[in-house]
């Protein structure tokens, strides 16, 4: 880190080793395959709780969030203003559910309920959704050290990869567990640390911030009309709503939560908390954002050296290239909003509290990254070697399974997100693969949880016609102009939302037809 002042270094050192540390602690209580996975349920609440809320607190909140409310307005927050009708659902449906049934991978139900294909569909959804996830993040942490060292990005995933495979594979999930509670704690603070910065930098202070951002619609939720093509109000709170319906009722890294508490009620209080936490704290992220706008309004001059890095990195040109310069010229806010935070961390933030963000940058993403790779790895134990290529393995080998698949997961989200590297907005990309990979892992859930005589034949049926409707809705806007009459017209956020109720009521009308 040769951009870096020593003690900068020190402490993101001292950060890493810390991490690693608590992964050779708890690796010493892994004795078999539940208490990686679960921790044999002696975690409380309040921990499971703040865990949570740092997985959902990823880099993809801390860099993307900031860069959409600096290119646009507050429009991604309803997101988070979904959290609590899901959470009444997941407390008062979810949880109850999967702690009754003891069986640690959230899909295991699925074969019960509707047999072999319906387990093995969602567990392709799921590691497919996760791999997409821990590539933005990946990405969006070397986004953000790309600019603090000037180091390969490619290289960045690299180092910083084998940091969190080697704490997440040594610890198992309660390492994950008690390391974003440090996590989460950490990022918090670098939030409001940064805010604090940014306000002292511009003259007026918050007042003029807010009246400012305020003439200008940065402060908007976006249209409260009936608007389904543009990211208004309700489409954002639909596919808030669905997604936030998948993280606690199908995403094994809640899932897998609940059976860590050592009760249901336990369960249930780290759900809330967790949505009381990060409400408030998601609202943190958008206000950095307006104030990096206004801070750059009255500083224009800064923005060359961000625009330049953004069209380097489209063209994959370097920044002193005649058509680099050209589209830098023509940016707009949107499309360079990823890089400013990177930017202000760089000059703004003085030694010493440099490295402590950056702690806080790394931090959320390795509480993210760490939660997908134990979960997947306990997907790929349960749901794939231990159904299908050894259903008698003992705990040792059980074990062995779940260290090696912990660490392919790492590996191939670290090539996923080298894939990303030049995409326009992190948030944009995260939301539209989220959305297709969970459409119908959530549809399939709940048709079993709701129709409760839906048959296998329904439940098949329902699923090749919503995987269907995903699919066209997810890749029409490949035809040709000619057939531009049969592209998606709506907005990819709504992906999950048609995907979902599609296999919902074709499953219910199937049956219906099939009792009378």
């Amino acid at each position: 880190m040769n951009n870096l002042p020593i003690i900068d270094i020190v402490i993101i050192l001292i950060y890493l080793l810390a991490m690693v540390l608590v992964g050779v602690y708890f690796s010493r209580k892994n004795k078999s395959a539940d208490d990686f996975t679960k921790a044999a349920g002696r975690i409380p609440g309040w921990a499971i709780g703040i865990s949570i809320y740092a997985t959902f607190l990823s880099s993809n909140t801390f860099l993307g969030v900031p860069g959409k409310a600096y290119g646009g307005n507050w429009n991604a927050f309803v997101f988070s203003l979904s959290m609590p009708l899901a959470a009444w659902i997941a407390t008062k449906y979810f949880v109850p559910f999967y702690r009754s049934t003891g069986e640690v991978s959230a899909y295991t139900n699925l074969e019960k309920r509707f047999g072999t294909w319906a387990r093995t569909y969602a567990v392709v959804c799921f590691l497919l959704t996760q791999l997409a996830r821990i590539g933005s993040i990946f990405f969006g942490i070397s986004l953000t050290l790309q600019a603090l060292t000037g180091y390969n990005m490619i290289a960045i995933m690299l180092i910083t990869g084998v940091c969190i495979v080697i704490y997440t594979v040594m610890g198992g999930i309660e390492a994950v567990i008690w390391t974003e509670v440090v996590q989460g704690i950490l990022k918090t603070i670098g939030a409001l640390i940064i805010i604090a910065l940014l306000v002292r930098e511009v003259p007026g202070g918050f007042s003029h911030i807010f009246q400012e951002a305020a003439q200008m619609d940065k402060l908007s939720l976006g249209t409260f009309q009936f608007d389904l093509v543009s990211s208004s109000f309700w489409v954002v709170l639909l596919y808030g709503f669905f997604m936030n319906l998948n993280n606690f009722g199908m995403d094994q890294n809640y899932v897998q939560r609940y059976h860590t508490a050592s009760s249901a009620k336990e369960a249930n209080k780290s759900v809330w908390l967790c949505v009381w936490i990060y409400v408030p704290v998601s609202l943190l992220f958008f206000i950095i954002g307006t104030c990096l706008f206004v801070y750059y309004q009255q500083h224009p001059e800064l923005l060359q050296t961000i625009k330049l890095q953004a069209a380097a990195e489209r063209l994959h040109l370097p920044a002193q290239d005649m058509q680099v310069q050209q589209l830098a010229s023509q940016l707009k806010p949107e499309d360079y909003g990823d890089k400013v935070m990177p930017h202000f961390m760089v000059n703004m933030i003085p030694t010493g509290i440099l490295g402590l963000i950056i702690s806080a940058l790394l931090s959320a993403a390795m509480s993210t990254i760490s939660s997908g790779m134990n979960a997947s790895a306990t997907v790929f134990t349960e749901d794939i070697y231990k159904r299908y290529i050894n259903k008698n393995g003992g705990e040792a080998k059980n074990l062995k399974v779940l260290y090696l698949a912990t660490v392919i997961v790492g590996l191939v989200g670290m090539c996923c997100g080298i894939a990303m590297i030049g995409v326009k907005s992190l948030l944009d990309i995260w939301w539209t693969l989220s959305g297709i990979f969970a459409g119908g892992m959530l549809g399939l859930f709940l048709l079993g949880l709701i129709a409760k005589k839906a048959s296998n034949n329904a439940a098949i049926i329902a699923v090749l016609m919503g995987v269907t409707l995903i699919l066209w809705m997810s890749l029409s806007y490949l035809l040709p102009e000619n057939l531009a009459y049969l592209k998606y017209p709506l907005h990819s956020n709504l992906i999950i939302v048609f995907g979902t109720l599609t296999i919902c009521l074709v499953g219910l009308l199937v049956q219906n037809r099939t009792r009378k």
